[in-house]
């Protein structure tokens, strides 16, 4: 597996996880009466808490997989040949982390998805006011399909990781 479908299987995995506990967090807060449909800021701030978190989480976690993958590279560098040098480490390590062409089309072809699964909440959204459900019911349908378009959008990554453009 490459540097970049590994990362992006730790980002997917970190945002199937933010999603799950949100998912969680809300049914929770609605089914124990704590928040009602109709009470917006509530909702609103747990929607921001959330982003929040998932923002840092994010972050630390690519960086604990950036350093662990560039531990990984030079213990791989060191066992095939205990001779090798730093300097050949760091080049195999910035070797390892470098981007071409291909990563950014495929980078491309996949935020075309996410941002179909979002343009789809926000008309999701929109309906479900049309047809009178309390302004609650849009704001979490636009919020799960901004965090489902991102999680497919990084399975879209790997598809074309493994198969090709």
């Amino acid at each position: 597996m490459s540097y970049q479908e590994k990362r992006t299987t730790v980002s997917i995995i970190t945002g199937a996880a933010i999603l799950a506990i949100y998912c969680v967090y809300a049914f929770n807060q609605y089914s124990s009466g704590a928040v009602t449909l109709y009470n917006l800021k509530a909702w609103a701030s747990t929607m921001l808490i959330f982003i929040g978190i998932g923002i840092a989480a994010s972050i630390i976690i690519q960086i604990v997989f950036h350093i662990l993958y560039s531990v990984a590279i030079a213990a791989k560098r060191k066992i095939e040949n205990e001779q090798t040098d730093d300097k050949e480490i760091e080049r195999s390590i910035e070797a390892a982390f470098v981007e071409d062409e291909m990563d950014h089309l495929i980078e491309l072809k996949s935020m075309r998805i996410g941002f179909g699964f979002c343009g789809v909440g926000f008309i999701a959204g929109l309906v479900s006011l049309v047809l009178n459900y309390p302004p609650a019911v849009m704001l979490n349908i636009l919020f799960l399909a901004i965090c489902t378009g991102t999680l497919f959008e990084g399975g879209t990554q790997l598809y074309y990781y493994r198969r090709g453009l």
